[in-house]
């Protein structure tokens, strides 16, 4: 448990400093997001999820 609480930590330290270092980048860039088709988007989802899972299995070798 301790393992993914540490894990849920770095997310959310990665995922905050786009919105620290620029908020009005980031807002920009989510009214970009917000134009653009949902099949667009899923694809995004769809390929991101695809480079975790590889980056998870070339580390854990």
């Amino acid at each position: 448990m301790e393992f993914w609480v540490q894990v849920l930590g770095v997310v959310l330290v990665l995922e905050g400093i786009p919105w620290f270092l620029s908020p009005a980048g980031m807002k920009r860039y989510l009214r970009r997001m917000l134009a653009a088709p949902e099949a667009t988007l899923r694809g995004l989802g769809l390929m991101l999820m695809l480079a975790g899972l590889l980056a998870v299995y070339l580390v854990s070798g």
